[in-house]
């Protein structure tokens, strides 16, 4: 070691100060250590001057080239609501997701509701620029003691920007860009713009977004019309609807009831309630929450608007969820009312009956009540526009239609009515029983009518003599007219089908009895009367009405006289004629076995079809409706014209009495072919499969055959004969439809 270096640290000190000593004047290294501290403390403030200018400027730089985006498609959907036909009460809403919103303007909000949202959540709103720095600046404290950076000094704006603009991330990242639109924002919109969107977009809970649903939702009102202390319920719900909603349990309920409490108490702090307002708002009660989901009467009416949105009017299922589309129906609210209340009051008291029920105007087209069954979410198969029944005797109307359309008959002609008679035409060689082997063919309780017109054979429904009007009409043309009039359902041109062996929905025959009503103009059956768009620029759309002239007017005359039949005494639906107090006309109808039972009527303002049937819960197969245990049978003329009566009774009140127009008697100098005579089965027994020859005795048969291709002689006195008559029973490919 050299002697020159240092032994300890305090040689070292001296040495240094030793070398200080002889290189400068005395007292001048004591300043300079101040001057490098002053050095030190300037350019330590130059740096914080010069990262608060390039932070500045960052900002800047970041504000400018901040866009405000679009808004999320969640926050711009809304409900699309149908009307009934009124176009102001609300049917139901066609939304299943977040679209469950319909906006406002502020001026339809309750100063209540606007108070009560800024006291809960920014009471300087209306003074600060959109941001709170001490709300940041104590975000960014929790966030330096370890905490989330993004939690709290969220102003109105800012959640309104998080809503409308943003997604609900918790990022650093997203809480910037939030402070930065929300600058923005308040520079481009008006405080009240503000308020007026945030109210329209926050959740509510209920599946309700926006103040004017959440006011149905809980209270059943409107938002204008909301009190303080309902407006504060809603205030707090906003914080968290399972948390608030007082509805879902004891705890919601006072959690609910301290955070009202509290704002309420702000509301009298900022002079938005006096105190003996604030005394008066007790803690109001909601109503039960409601599912949203197609339900009750009505899912089966909102079901079929929305394909008719979709089939018809070409809308996409988008448009339909969140476009806003508000729909006025063709429903009329006292007239559904009124058919919901008949259905219950005067249905069967088995639970597997169901029934379907549709009221149309006639010429027009529009469907004024609906009645598809009970309840859509529990049972969605729709009675009245799904569910197929054979048609029974509402189908011999079609076979008149198309009798008379020949000119072979007029109402005036008579026909054999004796029961049972067999014709060759209806034989099925394939049945299970000699009957229907043999084409048998009875009337309802095997009752005789002797030689009757087709007045009274409509008024008793009687089946062997319409069983002869087929023969006549054809049964493709019975087909043909039950087609023209409105039944779309499948069908099929065998000689059973006059007494109503196919299978038709209700829809099918309202649409079909209103084209008869309406004189033989056929109208194109509609829910759907207006659509108006939230676009203002895209023009409302109204319904285009679809009518034709199928049916001569002087035939359906004739028709509408022999429609009007049954309703009288004694006739299969006299109940009607004794009940309704006004004219009507109409049809019952009962098939084989019971299945299926009708009555399908109308008056010249308006057409119903009533069907009811029974089937299996568990595989849907149809059953009787006979002997039924609090029912006894099931017919057209009791059950469904009860229901049909009680309907029409209440849908009409207050409408005048209209009349039917006179019947024109067409064809009266028409005569049915003339027959040829055949042996009578005998009364014991069946006929043998092969027919004897005709006997030579000149008494009158019991029954008479028609020749294979009628060709009538005209005469120009009535008919002398019966009509076209039996030989063998009914080929019916289903069983032979029961009593009227």
């Amino acid at each position: 070691m050299s002697d020159r270096q240092p032994r300890t640290r305090a040689d070292a000190r001296r040495a240094r100060a030793s070398r200080g000593a002889s290189t400068a004047p005395r007292g001048r290294g004591a300043a300079a250590r101040p001057s490098r501290r002053r050095v030190w403390l300037k350019r330590s403030l130059w740096g914080v001057l010069a990262l608060g200018v390039l932070g500045a400027i960052g900002i800047g730089i970041a504000y400018a080239m901040t866009d405000i985006p679009k808004p999320n498609e969640m926050v711009t959907a809304q409900a699309s609501i149908v009307y009934y036909a009124d176009g102001k009460n609300e049917l139901a809403r066609l939304s299943d997701d977040g679209g469950n919103r319909e906006s406002v303007k502020l001026s339809e909000i309750s100063p209540n509701m606007q108070h009560a949202i800024l006291a809960a959540e920014d009471r300087n709103f209306y003074q600060n620029s959109g941001i709170s720095p001490t709300g940041i600046a104590r975000a960014i404290w929790v966030a330096v003691k370890g905490g989330s950076a993004t939690q709290g000094g969220s102003t109105i704006t800012q959640q309104y920007v998080k809503n409308y603009f943003l997604t609900q991330d918790r990022t650093i990242t997203r809480k910037a860009r939030e402070i930065l639109i929300s600058l923005k924002i308040d520079k481009q919109q008006s405080k009240d713009q503000i308020l007026e969107n945030y109210l329209n977009t926050i959740y509510y809970g209920r599946g309700a977004y926006g103040i004017q649903t959440a006011s149905k939702a809980y209270f059943n009102k409107s938002a204008k019309d909301l009190t303080p202390a309902e407006s504060a319920l809603l205030a707090a719900v906003i914080r968290g609807p399972s948390l608030y909603d007082p509805s879902l349990g004891a705890e919601q309920k006072a959690n609910a009831q301290s955070r009202s409490n509290y704002i309420l108490d702000a509301m009298v702090s900022q002079k938005w309630l006096t105190p003996a307002e604030r005394a008066k708002a007790t803690f109001p009660e909601v109503q039960k929450p409601r599912t949203r989901k197609l339900s009750g009467v009505q899912g089966y009416i909102v079901d079929l608007v929305k394909k008719e949105l979709v089939n018809k009017y070409k809308l996409t299922e988008s448009d339909i969820q969140r476009g806003g589309l508000r729909v006025v129906s063709t429903i009329d609210r006292a007239k559904q009312n009124a058919a919901i209340k008949a259905v219950a009051d005067e249905k069967p008291a088995q639970a597997d009956v169901h029934t379907g029920l549709v009221s149309i105007t006639p010429g027009d087209g529009a469907i004024r009540a609906f009645y598809g069954g009970e309840d859509f979410a529990r049972r969605p198969l729709n009675n009245a526009s799904q569910a197929k029944m054979q048609a029974g005797s509402t189908f011999k109307i079609f076979s008149l239609i198309a009798a008379l359309q020949s000119g072979d008959v007029s109402t005036a002609s008579r026909f054999d009515g004796s029961s049972p008679q067999y014709f060759p035409d209806f034989a099925d060689p394939n049945g299970t029983t000699e009957a229907a082997r043999r084409g048998r063919v009875t009337n309802f309780g095997n009752e005789q009518f002797g030689r009757i017109d087709l007045l009274t054979a409509t008024q008793h429904s009687v089946n062997t003599v319409f069983a002869q009007v087929n023969k006549i009409a054809g049964p493709e043309n019975t087909m043909k007219a039950a087609q023209a009039a409105g039944v779309r359902s499948k069908l099929a041109p065998n000689m059973s089908n006059v007494l109503g062996t196919d299978y038709v929905t209700v829809v099918d025959m309202a649409d079909a009895y209103a084209t008869i009503a309406a004189q033989g103009v056929r109208a194109e059956p509609y829910f759907v009367r207006e659509i108006r768009f939230q676009d203002s620029s895209i023009p409302t759309i109204k319904v285009e009405k679809k009518t034709q002239k199928v049916f001569d007017t002087k035939l359906m005359a004739d028709v509408i006289d022999a429609m009007q039949q049954p309703v009288k005494p004694g006739g299969t639906a006299q109940y009607v004629g004794q009940n309704l107090g006004r004219p009507a006309a109409g049809k019952t109808g009962t098939s084989e076995s019971f299945r299926s039972a009708w009555f399908d009527g109308y008056v010249p303002q308006l057409a119903t079809a009533v069907g009811l049937y029974r089937s299996d819960a568990k595989t849907g197969d149809e059953l009787p409706m006979e002997n039924l245990p609090k029912d006894g049978d099931i017919t057209g003329g009791t059950y469904p014209a009860r229901i049909w009566t009680a309907y029409m009774k209440a849908a009409l009140a207050g409408l005048p009495v209209a009349d039917f127009p006179a019947p024109a008697h067409i064809n009266k100098d028409a005569l049915p072919p003339t027959p040829t005579t055949t042996q009578a089965p005998q009364t014991t027994q069946a006929p043998a499969p092969t027919t004897s020859a005709p006997p030579t005795t000149s008494a009158p048969p019991t029954t008479v055959a028609p020749p294979p291709t009628p060709t009538p002689s005209k005469t120009n006195g009535p008919p002398t004969s019966p009509g076209p008559s039996p030989s063998t029973t009914v080929t019916l490919l289903q069983p032979t439809p029961g009593p009227s």
